[in-house]
């Protein structure tokens, strides 16, 4: 038996990547039962996604992916493995799936087969772009919701070309949203679906400025580092060649970072609304002072100044940080360092019990079956 404050909840995750599981994933870190379901011939895509730990051969994706779950295989093509997905959904809180529209219908455990079934089961779809809706079929990538959600087109140099985010953003922030979603559903009481896209989810990373174009006309320009309403901010780089990153979103911070950098009296930059109107001769003049200065004399004159910066830290920093480790924001599991639970509960902590584990391993304590790829049902 788990521990934890959701552990009474059990979940079974039937998706693949990195949204949706990431999702279940969160569920199992504050204690849920979640029983992950993959086909018997080679599983999620993410035990073959990315770098693997050279000491087992398994895919680091899959380690942080697959942690505090149970894996059991299902040929859900079969229909003695429609079945046993009929027979663990009856016993379930949840169920975290993410194939696109009409696959789960058409293998017959749709919501109203699912939901006939078990009247409290919440069923959490995740897809790119819905379940309706004109694009609704579309191929499920984060690259597209990325794209399409206004991102990629004010990330970026102002005379570059857009830029998509190099890393998982758009699936990390629809895990969330998912995980999120799925508890409020649980807390309702009611047997329902929930459906989050990752188009959705990155849209609401954008802040107001549906709203700016909406009311305003106003489309935001590509600024690299910058953004329109604070200035100076930035990364800057130091005379010993490592970078800084520097916020003056509170005005007070703002007007002390000026008068080091000797615009302080500047009538002109005493707003928000001025600064950004000589973005280019302020975001010089901190350039200027910082680049003049070695890392550890810029940090430290600046936060003795109390400026908000920061250096810009890669992972080796960041393994190696003080804060990091006390925070146990990186944890140890299993031999592998990995992200921590997402958020400190002071009564009813998460916990981190194992990594992603092989394929088939709970088969017999889940399924009463051996376990292993060969045997899915």
């Amino acid at each position: 038996m788990s521990e934890g404050p959701l552990a009474d909840i059990r979940v079974i995750d039937c998706s693949g990547l990195i949204a949706a599981p990431g999702c279940a994933r969160y569920l199992a870190d504050f204690g849920a039962d979640v029983i992950k379901v993959e086909r018997p011939d080679g599983g999620d895509a993410a035990r073959d996604l990315g770098w693997r730990d050279t000491r087992d051969g398994v895919s680091l994706w899959w380690k942080l992916e697959g942690r505090n779950k149970r894996c059991v295989t299902l040929d859900l093509k079969s229909a003695e493995g429609r079945t046993a997905m009929l027979g663990l959904c009856d016993e379930a809180h949840v169920l975290v799936e993410n194939f696109r529209p009409g696959t789960l219908e058409r293998l017959g455990l749709g919501p109203d087969v699912l939901l006939g079934r078990n009247p409290h089961l919440v069923i959490t779809r995740i897809t790119g772009f819905g379940q309706d809706g004109p694009y609704a079929g579309r191929p499920g990538f984060a690259t597209l919701a990325e794209a399409m959600s206004g991102f990629a087109a004010i990330n970026g140099e102002p005379d570059g070309a857009p830029l998509l985010p190099p890393v998982a953003l758009t699936d990390e922030v629809t895990a969330l949203v998912g995980a999120f979603a799925t508890m409020v559903a649980l807390h309702s009481g009611v047997g329902q679906v929930v459906d989050a896209s990752l188009l959705e989810s990155m849209l609401q990373v954008m802040g107001p400025l549906p709203a700016a174009y909406g009311v305003l006309g106003y489309e935001q320009p590509r600024l690299g580092s910058g953004i329109p309403y604070s200035v100076p901010r930035s990364t800057y780089r130091c005379a010993d060649g490592r970078w800084v990153a520097i916020s003056t979103s509170s005005e007070p911070v703002a007007r002390r970072l000026l008068g080091l950098v000797g615009l302080g009296d500047d009538d002109r930059l005493r707003t928000n609304i001025g600064r950004a109107a000589h973005r280019e001769e302020v975001d010089r003049a901190v350039a200027d002072w910082i680049g003049a200065r070695t890392t550890p004399d810029a940090l430290g004159t600046l936060t003795a100044a109390d400026v908000a910066v920061a250096p810009v830290m890669g992972m080796a920093d960041i393994l190696g940080d003080p804060h990091v480790t006390a925070r146990r924001a990186v944890c140890d599991v299993d031999g592998t360092p990995m992200q921590g639970v997402v958020a400190r509960l002071s009564a009813t902590p998460g916990h981190l019990r194992w990594s992603g584990r092989p394929l088939g391993a709970d088969n017999e304590e889940v399924l009463g079956r051996p376990g292993g790829s060969e045997a899915g049902l």
